[in-house]
Order: structure tokens, then sequence, then C-alpha cells
């Protein structure tokens, strides 16, 4: 089994890929195609199937549902040419900070 910053690192790259391929072959460029507004639709879709998995307390569909939101983070994060590296900086900036100290300093 892959690591899992390797399976992120992966992921990355496929979607990167994909962004640019013929919509009627790739998901990821079909998303990109119809723009942000597609894109974001998906991710609160996503949180929110996360959310109702969450309240109906399995376990296994959190994680499912889990999945599918972090793929569809992954392909709003590639919309502006981001990764999921960039998202690990800025975790890794905040780690040893209260997070009621980081709110206080936005």
């Amino acid at each position: 089994m892959q690591l899992q910053s390797d399976i992120l690192s992966a992921l990355d790259e496929v979607i990167e890929n994909r962004k640019q391929a013929n919509v009627d072959e790739s998901y990821v460029a079909l998303l990109h195609s119809k723009g942000l507004p597609a894109i974001t639709s998906k991710v609160t879709e996503e949180a929110q199937e996360t959310v109702e998995a969450a309240c109906s307390k399995d376990v296994n569909q959190v994680i499912y549902e889990t999945a599918d939101l972090w793929f569809h983070s992954l392909v709003l994060l590639s919309y502006f040419n981001c990764n999921h590296s960039d998202v690990l900086n800025e975790l890794s900036r905040r780690f040893g900070i209260s997070g009621i100290e980081e709110k206080k300093s936005r």
C-alpha cells in the first residue's frame, strides 16, 4: 500500500493531467470545463453528504463521503493551480498554534 502522501501526490498528478483532457473521457476535465461554479457545487454537495453520513453515525459512510470530499477539494485546488502540498504547508504553519489564537490572528 502506498503511503498516504504518495496517494495524494498521485492524485494531484492525475488531476493535473486530466484538466485538459477530453471532457467525454475525464470527469476532472468535465468539471474544469464547466468552471468554478460546477467545482464548488460538487464540493458543497460532498460536504453535505459527509455531514449526513456523520449524522447517521455510519463510520464507513463517513469515510466514503470524506474521500469524495477530499477528491473534489483537490479538483478545486487544481482550479487555482494549487495542490495538497499547499494545504499541508498551511497546516504545518498552524501546527502548535491554538485554534483560538490562530482565529484571533486573522
